[in-house]
């Protein structure tokens, strides 16, 4: 991305996230007002706390998870985790895949995943979560490119790099160049675990993410500092 983003332009990138299991309905409705205050693009929360998140929401975005950390639920639980989200007023579905079949090779399975959520949730839009970290065990990158490929195929809106939650790490700037190669503009490049700078944050936009997953977004915005360009990054 050519240029520095305002303060604004690089909130309007954020889905401020909130995934603790201990996270209680207070704790989101004071998600959702910081939200409001720094002018970010959605909250994401658990699939239990988006009505928490929906009634307190006014005019933030509400994102929820399915599949969540682990990804090894079966598809048909994934697609009626998400469903049941949207009609609690989810306007986006952040999808964990089976990260053993990626490693295996069967990207018949992550796709027939990632399709059964695309069928539940036909108006949302859909970001499917990879664990690139994990992927990238692969040094030479083709499991993380095949698996982009497989969510395009299926129909997803979004690749997104990590639950935050696994050990291998999160989002890295190889992750996201190799994720922002695959799908060629096609589709969003979420960057989301371990940001929590906003050198971080810079560094992941100018690698290809199209929307950053931060969990500390307030100080991520506070350390971009007085010294901005103009041009404002351009929507996915």
């Amino acid at each position: 991305m050519a240029g520095r983003p305002t303060r604004a332009q690089l909130a309007a990138r954020i889905d401020h996230t909130l995934l603790k299991p201990e996270a209680t309905p207070d704790d989101v409705v004071a998600l959702v007002a910081e939200a409001a205050e720094l002018g970010v693009y959605a909250v994401c929360v658990s699939p239990s706390m988006v009505p928490v998140a929906a009634a307190a929401a006014g005019g933030v975005r509400v994102a929820a998870v399915a599949g969540f950390p682990s990804g090894k639920h079966v598809p048909a639980v994934k697609a009626h985790e998400a469903e049941q989200a949207v009609a609690a007023g989810a306007a986006e579905i952040d999808m964990v895949i089976d990260v053993g079949a990626a490693l295996a090779g069967d990207f018949v399975a992550v796709r027939s995943d990632i399709e059964a959520v695309r069928a539940a949730v036909p108006g949302a839009i859909l970001k499917v979560i990879v664990e690139s970290a994990v992927l990238l065990m692969r040094p030479d990158g083709r499991t993380l490119a095949d698996a982009c490929r497989a969510a395009e195929d299926a129909g997803a809106d979004f690749v997104k790099t990590s639950t935050g939650f696994h050990p291998a790490g999160g989002a890295s700037v190889r992750a996201v160049e190799l994720m922002a190669a695959a799908v060629g503009g096609r589709l969003g490049v979420k960057a989301s675990g371990g940001i929590r700078s906003a050198t971080d944050a810079l560094g992941m936009l100018d690698a290809g993410a199209t929307r950053l997953g931060l969990s500390g977004t307030r100080a991520v915005l506070d350390g971009l500092g007085p010294e901005h360009a103009s041009r404002r990054p351009s929507a996915h």
